[in-house]
Parts: C-alpha cells; structure tokens; sequence
C-alpha cells in the first residue's frame, strides 16, 4: 500500500505540478491517504455495482496489454476527472476526503477507464523520450 502511496506521489508530481504544490500548501495531503480505500478494495466503494467487474477486469488485464500498475492510473484518472473542482475550491485533505465520499457510486467510469488509458500512455511516452 505504501508503495501505492509513493507512486501517486511521483505521479502527481511529475503530471500535474500545480495540483502536487496546492496538495502540499492545503496540509501536505501528498502521502495520498484519501486513496487509500479505493487501493484496499479495488474501487469497489466508488463505482456502481455493474460498473465495478468492468473495471476490475481492466485491472486483471492491464498488465498484459498495457501497464502492471493500471490501479495507479485508475486513481490518478479519478483526480484528474475532479482536478478543477479541487482547486477551484482550494481543497485540503479533510475536504479531499468528503468531496470523494460524497462522489460515491457518481463517477463516469468509462470517462474515468479513458483518462486512465491516457494517462498510462502519457507516462510510456516520456519514459520513450528520456
């Protein structure tokens, strides 16, 4: 799980620098604690019923056609969806936390599995270009 935590760390940081700096001035929210339910249960809690086994099939076979690390991309992906309204609103972690509770089972998860994908292949590309 810390592993987890330190990669979204680096992902962030290197993604999107602008939302890495409000979470380290709003708290430091940056060991990426409010993650921490979705890595433990696989989403489960976020998406609907039907839409969870979509998305866990897309984990299972990830690794295979893409990257052994999709799970990271998929929350990457959920913060990216709500990047404006955590910095509009200037969250800090407390807000971070309920803002996702209350946007429970309310996701786009094919938005969120195509953000994800691009995500992935935005990483492979600057790795490619190093």
């Amino acid at each position: 799980m810390d592993t987890h935590f330190a990669n979204m760390r680096s992902l962030i940081q290197i993604l999107d620098s602008e939302l890495f700096e409000l979470m380290q001035q709003n708290g430091d929210y940056t060991h990426f604690y409010f993650c921490y339910r979705w890595f433990l249960l696989d989403f489960k809690r976020e998406l609907l019923y039907e839409d969870v086994f979509a998305v866990w099939e897309v984990i299972w076979v990830a690794p295979r056609i893409s990257s052994q690390h999709f799970v990271l991309f998929l929350a990457l992906a959920l913060v990216t969806v709500y990047r404006e309204i955590i910095m509009d609103n200037n969250m800090d972690f407390t807000d971070i936390i309920k803002f996702f509770n209350e946007m429970a089972e309310r996701h786009d998860v094919q938005h969120i599995l195509k953000i994800a994908r691009e995500l992935v292949h935005k990483v492979q590309s600057l790795m490619d270009n190093k």
